[in-house]
């Protein structure tokens, strides 16, 4: 399978790129704004430079392709209209355009847990203890909190209209992504961890410990990610689909029994196992 990857040197797409490239039944294209140095752990790969906002750039990646997905985008919460406006927008419109002129079968997007955030910021912190009893699943209202969680919104929308109005592609895959990391912070203390490490907080801090409560909740690894990838792109029996994408977290607040059951969604992490 031909597989596109755009975006593909962030949080997720490197973890695709660690548990799938050498996977022989793929054959991917990395997409990305800009390229590697060689001595750069992922500058070995080739990479097709161009931006999403160019739909001749999207357009020349998707050709041949059997499949995408679409990971490029602004990423934070705090965005304005304006910062989020080319990647998000038009960048989701051109690669849906580009998967229908080249016949892309399958498509998968990357949305966001942001896509619900509204829920979390009615809840938290109490949300982040077990058997708190909220989950949320593809069937909730959206709730977005920002600019950014309401374009992913807009982009799981704009999927539904293509496959439903349009010969291409045939099939569309949201998951709602909640925390990936980059292999130095996999793990739910990773965020806190961080943390330390810039000085915002010290470790055994209120502001420690809560953001390791909510790593708990939230976390999904990297091969749970790649897994979850690797499930859609096998998949030949969702037309339109909205997925959580977490790992079996006991505190998690978003349902994967969906995954489980359209997709073959099989996680093999969870957060309270590390103490």
């Amino acid at each position: 399978m031909d597989v596109v990857i755009t975006g593909a040197y962030g949080r997720c797409g490197t973890a695709v790129i660690d548990h799938l490239h050498d996977d022989s039944a793929y054959e991917f294209s990395y997409l990305n704004r800009s390229d590697r140095p060689d001595d750069h752990p992922y500058g070995h790969l080739d990479t097709i430079v161009g931006d999403v906002a160019d739909a001749d750039a999207v357009s020349g990646a998707f050709e041949g392709q059997d499949a995408a997905v679409h990971m490029a985008a602004y990423p934070y919460t705090d965005g304005t209209w304006a910062d989020i406006f080319e990647p998000n927008i038009i960048g989701m419109y051109n690669a849906l355009e580009a998967a229908r002129e080249h016949k892309v079968e399958t498509f998968v997007f990357l949305s966001s847990n942001h896509v619900m955030g509204q829920y979390e910021t009615e809840h938290s912190p109490d949300l982040y203890q077990p058997q708190y009893g909220l989950v949320l699943d593809h069937t909730d209202p959206v709730r977005p909190d920002s600019f950014y969680g309401t374009s992913k919104s807009f982009g799981e929308d704009l999927g539904r209209y293509y496959v439903e109005n349009q010969e291409y592609p045939r099939r569309f895959y949201a998951l709602r992504v909640c925390s990936v990391r980059m292999p130095q912070y996999d793990h739910p203390y990773g965020d806190a961890e961080k943390g330390v490490e810039e000085g915002r907080f010290s470790r055994g801090s209120d502001s420690y410990s809560q953001q390791v409560a909510r790593m708990k909740a939230t976390w999904q690894s990297r091969r749970d990610f790649a897994h979850q990838i690797r499930c859609c792109l096998e998949d030949d029996s969702v037309e339109f689909g909205v997925f959580s994408g977490v790992s079996d977290n006991t505190r998690r607040w978003f349902d994967i029994e969906h995954a489980r059951a359209c997709l073959g969604y099989d996680p093999k992490d969870d957060a309270e196992d590390w103490t």
